[in-house]
């Protein structure tokens, strides 16, 4: 594999994070909200890039001590690469050094791929959002990783 190189998102990345996330979820994000995560002072919006491509990206909130996994995406022809987990990996370094100690996400009870991932670099099941989920409504698996 390509090295994949871990910046910054910029305004000028939304189309294509735009399009990797109407590829991914069945209620994507808009890009007035990827927008909004870039410039809320709390977040943090990272890309992954492979020859110059953005193949996936990452947003998560960080307030105080906590922080929360918002997004997180990789473009369909190009999962199962570990590119999220070089996303999930690089954030969690950068998380240690802001201070942060607990790092939550939730995730649908039926994707054991990201369940995988996740538990893959350390995170626990630590409770259940019943019906968080909509179209199709599904419990949330809440989990939280210290850091």
């Amino acid at each position: 594999m390509n090295t994949v190189y871990i910046r910054e998102m910029y305004i000028e990345d939304i189309p294509e994070v735009v399009s990797i996330e109407r590829l991914s979820f069945s209620m994507p994000w808009s890009e007035t909200s990827f927008r909004s995560e870039i410039y809320s002072r709390y977040s943090i919006t990272r890309v992954a890039e492979l020859n110059g491509i953005v193949v996936g990206y990452i947003c998560v909130k960080h307030v105080a001590d906590e922080c929360h996994l918002l997004n997180l995406a990789v473009h369909p022809d190009y999962r199962r690469r570990g590119i999220a987990k070089v996303l999930l990996d690089n954030m969690i370094r950068e998380l240690k050094i802001e201070g942060c100690r607990f790092f939550y996400l939730e995730v649908r009870a039926s994707n054991y791929a990201a369940r995988r991932l996740y538990e893959g670099v350390g995170f626990n099941m630590v409770g259940i959002r019943k019906g968080y989920y909509v179209n199709p409504v599904e419990d949330a698996i809440i989990m939280m990783k210290e850091l």
